[in-house]
């Protein structure tokens, strides 16, 4: 057993300003039940526990709680040390990667329901200790994680670990977090039955149930992968905050979309086909750049001017075949939009700016 002699860890300086953002609601039975990994490889944990900054007499409070960040650390540390992804919950190792390998599987999916049947059907290839399954039935599609032999003493933190990757993922895969409408486990409430309110979030929590699984509304079956293999290699390089944190929809669209209007040409900036080269509805691009506080032509009328700048700047140009390397009709109507966004016409603007180069 480990004993506060071994590790003498502090708490970071900036401690306060980590727990206001990062609240300690993880309870120590998932920090126990890495532990006990470690005791079944008969390695020592204190490695790890130091990373994550989680004093070892700590161990034995189990009303004590770390934060989603420390867990982040200590799972990453074990995962590593261990060759384990698994951190012990079946017979066999899961080498490091192996999750990984499960995503690329899934990650060509042209929608989330695909995907998501192409992971549960992997996950039995890596590991025959659970089976996982997609099914719909009344408009609720359910993820069930069946038990095919008696887990022990992993069973709490293997069956949520595993909901909360497969949930984490399904909504990383499509940048939009699935609301959940239940929770079931088929074990009565643990003492820290309050965290998972915070896990499996909004949904409600059934205990003592049949199985585990997740249910959610059947619709999100259908949204297309809002992700692809570029996305995917910069996820897997810190893939842990989708299973340990509720997911949060990445603010990246507008940066995309810039992207691709910088890179095309006006007949290529339309809603919809920036909406098919991003794997979106158009009705879905034009409220997720609402929500990030812009809209399409914002970012058009943007990169237009930009366009505009650096033509009147770099290049000796006539004002007309700027307006049209711009996308506009006429330099009438180029000459005021362009006025409107500098308060000059693009021939004093010019002229100004050769004045303060000279």
């Amino acid at each position: 057993m480990l004993t506060p002699s071994l590790v003498k860890t502090p708490l970071p300086h900036n401690a306060s300003s980590i727990l206001k953002s990062h609240p300690a609601i993880t309870p120590m039975a998932f920090v126990q039940a890495i532990v006990r990994a470690y005791e079944e490889r008969q390695m020592s944990p204190l490695a790890a526990l130091e990373k994550a900054q989680i004093p070892p007499e700590l161990l034995n409070h189990a009303d004590e709680c770390i934060t989603a960040l420390q867990m982040e650390a200590l799972s990453d540390a074990a995962m590593r040390e261990l060759d384990d992804e698994a951190l012990g919950w079946f017979q066999r190792r899961l080498p490091w990667g192996s999750y990984g390998m499960l995503a690329r599987a899934s990650i060509s999916a042209p929608q989330l329901g695909l995907a998501l049947a192409r992971w549960c059907r992997h996950h039995g290839l890596i590991a025959s200790d659970i089976q996982l399954s997609l099914s719909e039935q009344a408009g609720i599609a359910t993820l069930t994680l069946h038990e095919c032999r008696s887990l022990g003493d992993m069973r709490e933190f293997c069956l949520i670990s595993v909901l909360r990757n497969i949930h984490g993922f399904a909504s990383w895969l499509i940048n939009e977090p699935i609301g959940l409408l239940q929770a079931s486990f088929p074990f009565s409430a643990p003492p820290h039955a309050s965290v998972y309110q915070v896990l499996f979030a909004p949904g409600s929590l059934e205990f003592d149930a049949p199985v585990a699984s997740l249910q959610f509304d059947a619709h999100w079956l259908q949204a297309p992968l809002a992700r692809d293999e570029t996305a995917l290699n910069r996820m897997l390089q810190r893939a842990l905050p989708i299973q340990v944190r509720p997911y949060q929809r990445e603010k990246t669209l507008v940066q995309r979309v810039r992207q691709l209007l910088t890179a095309s040409t006006e007949e290529q900036q339309t809603a919809e086909t920036l909406s098919r080269q991003l794997h979106l509805s158009q009705r879905s691009l034009h409220r997720q750049l609402k929500e990030e506080g812009v809209s399409l032509q914002a970012l058009k009328d943007e990169i237009r001017r930009e366009r505009a700048i650096a033509l009147l700047l770099r290049t000796s140009r006539p004002i007309k075949r700027v307006a049209q390397a711009c996308g506009f009709l006429n330099d009438k109507s180029f000459i005021r939009a362009f006025r409107l966004w500098t308060g000059l016409s693009p021939s004093e603007f010019r002229k100004t700016a050769g004045q303060r180069i000279s």
